[in-house]
């Protein structure tokens, strides 16, 4: 696999990502191709260690809980996050890429969420 060094932004965080890159197209294909949810458990259990998989889940929950306008030490308690990695996904979650919002209201579909205190 080619280690292409990424852009990182003034606090250290990677900002770009290549999507046209074969492994990257790849991935983005293999999980447009899952049908169910044992198929995504398998693929994923595959893919990820258990730790990845646990942290995964909790960073969506943080933005669940974000968009609830729960406070950091409450979401720190409940994921065990970081109040860093909080901020972070506050801050996409905010972002014009939308990925969050996109999948929790794709979750929540029946009762859309609204974000709160501007996280809109």
């Amino acid at each position: 696999m080619k280690n292409k060094k990424a852009k990182n932004n003034k606090n250290g965080i990677k900002i770009d990502v290549n999507w046209n890159s074969k492994e990257a197209k790849q991935l983005v294909e293999a999980f447009l191709k899952i049908k169910n949810a044992d198929e995504a458990k398998r693929f994923l259990r595959d893919l990820m260690t258990v730790g990845e998989i646990e942290e995964f889940g909790n960073r969506l929950e943080a933005a669940r809980l974000l968009t609830r306008d729960t406070q950091y030490c409450a979401i720190i308690e409940r994921t065990g996050l970081s109040s860093t990695t909080i901020a972070r996904i506050s801050k996409w979650l905010r972002g014009p890429l939308g990925g969050y919002r996109l999948i929790l209201n794709k979750l929540h579909h029946s009762n859309p969420l609204k974000l709160e205190k501007g996280l809109s």
